[in-house]
């Protein structure tokens, strides 16, 4: 029987997964009201004449513009939230995972990182998520869902898509206007306070 960082393929009724232990696998999951359902649908729309790759690429670019864009209640914007998130991303480093990069943005979080064998990403994100839901929920006063359900994920294929990632991840703050370098970004793996 496979242990849970073995488990290959798997749904959870959202999106298809692949869990691998030991290979680096991106992450990211956004606040709730962040990318409201009807916003996919019309991109979708607009993306229906294209082939289904081409539109799965464009689709991929124009949800990264919204969430860089800065929709939503953007919680992560308040630093004692984004503080929560980041010592939680921290905490089993070493332990359980690996983190190879990480940024908090306002309104959705990208995670870099590797697990360590017995221990599974889905089980990883999920502790993630629920203690900085509650822990964030309590500082502003708020009860109900703070994150979206599900997240979505990508197994790193190779060193340049690896490199590719990681650079992605440090510039995401200077691409939305945050920041001039990555290492300017308090809320980053490439920050240098």
């Amino acid at each position: 029987m496979k242990n849970a960082s073995e488990r290959g393929w798997y749904d959870r009724g959202y999106l298809p997964h692949l869990e691998l232990s030991g290979r680096a696998i991106g992450i990211t999951f956004r606040l709730a009201d962040s990318l409201p359902k009807e916003v996919i649908e019309k991109f979708k729309q607009t993306l229906s004449e294209m082939s289904e790759s081409d539109a799965a690429i464009k689709l991929a670019r124009k949800i990264s513009a919204y969430e860089d864009a800065g929709m939503g209640n953007c919680y992560l914007r308040i630093p004692e939230c984004a503080s929560l998130v980041v010592n939680a991303l921290r905490h089993f480093d070493g332990e359980r995972y690996r983190l190879l990069e990480w940024c908090v943005m306002p309104n959705h979080v990208h995670v870099l990182f590797s697990l360590i064998a017995g221990n599974g990403f889905e089980q990883v994100v999920r502790s993630w998520k629920n203690f900085t839901a509650r822990q964030i929920n309590k500082l502003l006063g708020k009860e109900g869902g703070f994150w979206e359900e599900d997240f979505f994920d990508r197994v790193i294929r190779d060193q340049k898509h690896l490199e590719h990632a990681r650079q992605y991840i440090r510039m995401n703050p200077v691409k939305a206007g945050l920041c001039s370098t990555p290492e300017q970004w308090r809320w980053g793996s490439a920050w240098n306070g």
